[in-house]
């Protein structure tokens, strides 16, 4: 008599998306390589367009810009709390598909670079001290050394002088987590990555919050850019060609920053995260009076808060103890009146949760009072359509 024997069981996506990737990660080859470098004049052009390589399957870019700004004040200007970290006013990377899933400041890029790796991004910490025969560290080297990053703290009036920064654009989640990875072995389609240098690199006002120097007016005079593009190249085959994680690709890892006002002070001020999403971390400025309102200690804030859609209250902290968990992750402090908080061990899944709010219940809030948020969120390309977008600036 014959028998029918059961279908063999198909294996679901996610594990088959695991298993590809892992054999990309252990077969395929990481490879870095400069797509760009030029020298840009930001008062005549202060946003440069590019489009990254079509090859391999691309991670990251490494934005280094080595910039002269230009005292032309009357006396001498001071370096702010955010500092090179401004260079950039806007960073802006559009993909395949026409997604726009990077539209932030290099504030954000800095914050969760440093983030992702516990401490300061591309900053020594060694502190080389020597007594005797005990020495702090192995190497007997000074600390920053090495002028990876550079900023005067002070510029002359009438005096240049040279900045050095760097930023990470993430694509992809991390270097073993491929999700947001794009594949760009295409020709029929382009990418292009935006960048907008800071016209106010120089403020004379009380608001330094998105200024390189303040104190006196100056000119953001030049820029040389080099841009590295970071990519997985000879990716393995299989019998059915080349071997992808599917999901990985499917899914927009995006970096969007909105700015809130008409802040009232003792009310809660609800920041809405957009649905369809899983939030992996969000950062917040707030400034009381549109001036030099950012405090360190907290002192124009009640607390803050997630809340759902019920009016339940996830957590809420007061200003100085959401620092404290920030500073526990961050392994630094930042500058005043920012907030970091973490969602990393448990994403907000705002189709699982539904609308969910970040709170600020400010003690402080002028006219002129706002809140500059940055969001750091997962989505699949297939329900992008279907969710409320975060708005940029």
């Amino acid at each position: 008599m014959a028998t029918n024997s059961a279908p063999a069981q198909q294996m679901d996506p996610q594990t088959l998306n695991l298993l590809a990737r892992q054999a990309v990660l252990a077969k395929a080859v990481n490879m870095s390589q400069s797509v760009y470098n030029q020298t840009v004049f930001p008062p005549q052009n202060p946003v440069l367009q590019f489009n990254p390589r079509n090859v391999g399957l691309i991670k990251s870019f490494t934005i280094v810009l080595t910039a002269t700004l230009t005292n032309t004040g009357g006396a001498t200007a001071n370096l702010t709390d955010w500092g090179i970290s401004n260079l950039l006013k806007q960073v802006t990377f559009i993909d395949l598909n026409n997604n726009t899933r990077v539209q932030t400041d290099g504030r954000h890029l800095t914050v969760l670079a440093g983030e992702k790796r516990r401490r300061s991004y591309a900053s020594a910490s060694q502190t080389n001290t020597a007594t005797g025969s005990n020495v702090s560290q192995m190497f007997n080297v000074p600390p920053a050394s090495w002028s990876i990053l550079q900023a005067p703290a002070t510029i002359a009036s009438g005096n240049s002088a040279t900045i050095r920064a760097v930023f990470e654009l993430p694509l992809a989640y991390g270097d073993t987590d491929l999700r947001g990875a794009v594949y760009a072995n295409v020709v029929n389609a382009t990418m292009q990555i935006q960048l907008t240098f800071n016209g106010a690199a120089f403020t004379t006002g009380t608001d330094t919050t998105g200024a390189v120097y303040s104190g006196f007016a100056g000119t953001f005079t030049s820029c040389g850019v080099q841009v590295y593009q970071n990519y997985l190249d000879q990716l393995p085959i299989g019998k059915q060609g080349v071997i992808l994680p599917t999901l990985d690709l499917s899914t927009v890892y995006e970096l969007k920053q909105t700015t809130f006002s008409s802040i009232t002070a003792t009310q809660d001020f609800q920041i809405p995260y957009a649905n369809f999403r899983d939030f992996y971390s969000v950062m917040a400025i707030y400034n009381n009076n549109g001036g030099d309102g950012r405090t360190y200690d907290g002192s124009d804030v009640n607390y803050w808060a997630l809340q759902s859609a019920n009016f339940t209250n996830i957590w809420k902290y007061d200003p100085l103890t959401l620092s404290m968990i920030s500073r526990n992750v961050l392994g630094s402090d930042l500058p005043a009146g920012t907030q970091y908080v973490s969602h990393r061990l448990h994403p907000i899944n705002t189709t699982q949760y539904g609308n969910m709010e970040l709170i600020l219940n400010a003690i402080t809030a002028t006219a002129n009072a706002y809140a500059l948020v940055f969001w750091e969120d997962m989505a699949l390309t297939n329900t992008l359509t279907q969710a409320g977008s975060l708005a940029g600036n």
